[in-house]
């Protein structure tokens, strides 16, 4: 790299009197880095039925993004994991406000990122036999996730984000004994809160699982914090189908 750039001895800048030192600076290219989450692989998590329960389970997915400029922005947003007709990993669709800059600014040229967060929690060295025996045991914390990736796209359509509302507002309103539809509320009022919102749709490129649920201890240290999550009254697991803590390996 030539010596000038740093502007250290040798370079010709303004003290030396050349006009270029004066020019603007051209604007730095923006890199992008698109890297996987650390995901050793005693903790990856591929099995599909235990990726999408975890989506079912915790919908409210942090979307991060980046703008042309190279910012980043990060919303929280409840999502609906479709299956992708083309075979890859799923489609997420969600909404936005359509004064969040995101659905303009977000790149579809690379690929946005969604985090849904599980169960998690501290892990004490108590917990552990192990500790008894040697006392060579530091804390820790287990949790459950799932990283999304795909590139982004706006939806700007009425009869499409009419059909998403319906279908998100069925899904967790069904759980009540008089559950609330799209239906109960005014017709021009729906429509005018429609145009207020703007559809995001991604069409993923990979769904990665992530479960630290100690299998790197031993059965019996497993066991052990099983126990102690048990007695501390916190259910760790991220649906019904995941195996207890203390099954893992």
């Amino acid at each position: 790299m030539p010596p000038h750039v740093f502007g250290g001895r040798g370079s010709t800048g303004a003290r030396h009197g050349n006009i270029d030192a004066e020019k603007p600076r051209r604007a730095r290219a923006v890199v992008i880095v698109n890297r996987p989450m650390y995901l050793p692989t005693h903790f990856e998590e591929k099995r599909p039925e235990l990726l999408h329960a975890l989506l079912r389970a915790h919908p409210l997915g942090l979307l991060v993004t980046q703008d042309a400029a190279g910012e980043i922005a990060a919303d929280a947003l409840p999502f609906i994991l479709d299956a992708d007709p083309a075979g890859g990993p799923g489609v997420l669709r969600a909404h936005v406000a359509r004064a969040n800059p995101l659905w303009r600014a977000a790149r579809g040229d690379i690929d946005s990122l969604v985090v849904f967060q599980g169960e998690h929690a501290y892990v004490s060295p108590s917990f552990y036999p192990s500790k008894a025996e040697h006392g060579k045991v530091v804390p820790t914390w287990n949790y459950v996730m799932v990283q999304a990736r795909g590139r982004l796209r706006a939806v700007d359509d009425a009869d499409w984000l009419r059909a998403f509302v319906t279908r998100l507002t069925e899904r967790h309103e069904a759980p009540r004994a008089a559950p609330w539809a799209v239906g109960d509320a005014p017709a021009d009022f729906i429509t005018t809160m429609l145009g207020a919102i703007v559809g995001i749709e991604i069409v993923l490129t990979a769904l990665t699982g992530k479960w630290k649920v100690s299998q790197n201890r031993s059965a019996a240290d497993r066991a052990g914090v099983a126990r102690g999550l048990a007695d501390a009254g916190i259910r760790f697991e991220a649906c019904s189908a995941a195996p207890p803590v203390a099954d893992r390996s």
